[in-house]
């Protein structure tokens, strides 16, 4: 790792405090990780997951409670996937791990015509090994490393090709059943930890090895939402409050709310019918960056 100049070491150590206050605030918020829990850290060799397996591990020294992590990674036989690093790189940290070897690779490619997308039949195949491992392993938890961004994404995609408003949940019970899946990033912004891989210098893995293509409908997503996030400062994290501020009686699902018997006895719900209101939508000032280069080099300075 190349020696970093004190400000770069400021904004680097404030970087790592944001991500920590957020992966712990979403623990405590959803009741992520309990007492003697066997957390299995799913580790794609991606950015995500090595930011999540190295904040959970950060929060292990300190947490209030006792806490076990296995980091599990699924090769599966994809052509120039390099077996050597994740081994290596957690043997080097001291990470309890295993590597699970599946030749997926072969029955997606056998399965799904040339050109067409392999992503959803890889996934189920996927998911379902490592729910049995987590049952072999004897893991109480399965921690995903989806992040904020993520989330929006799924949000948006549900609600532009799907007719849903449902994103991806912090915390629910897997496909089959028996075992909790947890995404502990799910407060964490993309662009932090981006720079929080650079900055740890993690063994990242390309994720195109299968070939398959990029998700066109998700890629416009990220594309519209990383765009509003320039244009329009605090927009993302607004949306992305809304997603913790429902109101179900001023939307239209009346499995979710009981709409058939409201009567003029009801009372006001929520506020009321306030349809032919102006909204009330607060003027956005532009929102200075937590980490703004200007604000950093300035309190640098100053210290």
């Amino acid at each position: 790792m190349q020696e970093l100049t004190a400000k770069q070491q400021y904004n680097n150590n404030k970087l790592q405090k944001r991500l920590r206050r957020h992966v712990g605030q979403a623990i405590a918020d959803f009741n992520m990780i309990e007492e003697g829990d066997r957390v299995m850290v799913c580790l794609s060799g991606g950015k995500d997951s090595f930011a999540m397996l190295d904040i959970l591990r950060n929060l292990k020294a300190s947490a209030p409670i006792h806490f076990d992590i296995i980091a599990v990674n699924l090769d599966q036989k994809q052509p120039g996937f390099p077996p050597e690093v994740l081994p290596a790189y957690l043997q080097n940290i001291g990470v309890e791990y295993k590597i699970v070897e599946e030749d997926t690779y072969s029955i997606v490619k056998e399965k799904i015509p040339e050109g067409k997308t392999t992503c959803s039949l890889c996934s189920r195949l996927r998911r379902g090994i490592l729910y049995r491992t987590a049952t072999e392993l004897g893991a109480t938890k399965i921690a995903l490393g989806h992040h904020r961004d993520d989330i929006l994404e799924t949000l948006m995609l549900n609600m532009f090709y799907g007719g849903k408003l449902k994103a991806m949940p912090p915390k629910l019970v897997s496909d089959d059943g028996k075992h909790v899946v947890i995404r502990p990033l799910a407060y964490c912004r993309e662009k932090d930890i981006i720079r929080y891989a650079e900055w740890k210098e993690f063994p990242i893995i390309p994720c195109n090895l299968c070939g398959s293509q990029e998700n066109l409908q998700r890629k416009a997503i990220k594309q519209m939402l990383n765009d509003w996030d320039r244009r329009f400062p605090g927009r993302i994290e607004t949306m992305f409050n809304a997603l913790q501020n429902i109101t179900p009686s001023h939307l239209m699902d009346h499995q979710l709310f009981d709409f058939k018997s409201i009567n003029r006895n009801s009372g006001v719900i929520d506020g009321g019918d306030i349809a032919f209101d102006k909204p009330d939508i607060p003027v956005q000032p532009e929102q200075v960056e937590e980490d703004d280069d200007e604000n950093r080099l300035m309190i640098v300075e100053v210290n």
